[in-house]
């Protein structure tokens, strides 16, 4: 009596062409994995810009974006959404005929700012406490130029 097992026919060897076949994937592999690693230690080792890099009197500062660093080292950003749009409401009533530039968190004590151009050309700072409520209006700064 012949048994199942020996009725099997043995499976057919891989040759050379099946090594070469798994070396070639394991090659593209590892290129493909040191591609990736290398672009990723790249992006890290490229700097991103820094709050600072934002600054009045730099280069490249733009106070539109925001970026201005107060001394206690908080960032203001720019508001967006409902928070903006009741900070320029605030901000308006409180400067009649005036024109929002925009409007941030303040690093300088207030909870939100709207920095402005006053119908006569002049620049004010709009402060806000947290519910929007006027607290102060700064003129200044001297000599920035009417937007």
């Amino acid at each position: 009596m012949e048994s199942e097992i020996a009725s099997v026919a043995p499976p057919a060897g891989k040759g050379r062409s099946g090594r070469g076949k798994g070396f070639i994937v394991g090659i593209v592999g590892l290129l493909g994995g040191a591609l990736i690693a290398g672009a990723a230690i790249a992006n890290a080792a490229t700097p991103s810009p820094s709050p600072a890099a934002n600054q009045p009197g730099s280069a490249s500062f733009d106070p539109t974006k925001g970026g201005h660093v107060g001394a206690n080292g908080v960032v203001e950003k720019l508001l967006t959404g409902t928070t903006a749009d009741k900070a320029k409401a605030a901000a308006l009533a409180a400067v009649p005929g005036g024109t929002v530039e925009r409007v941030e968190n303040d690093a300088e004590g207030a909870v939100y700012e709207a920095h402005m151009v006053k119908a006569d050309g002049t620049h004010v700072t709009v402060k806000m406490d947290a519910n929007f409520k006027v607290t102060g209006i700064e003129t200044g700064p001297a000599g920035r130029p009417a937007a």
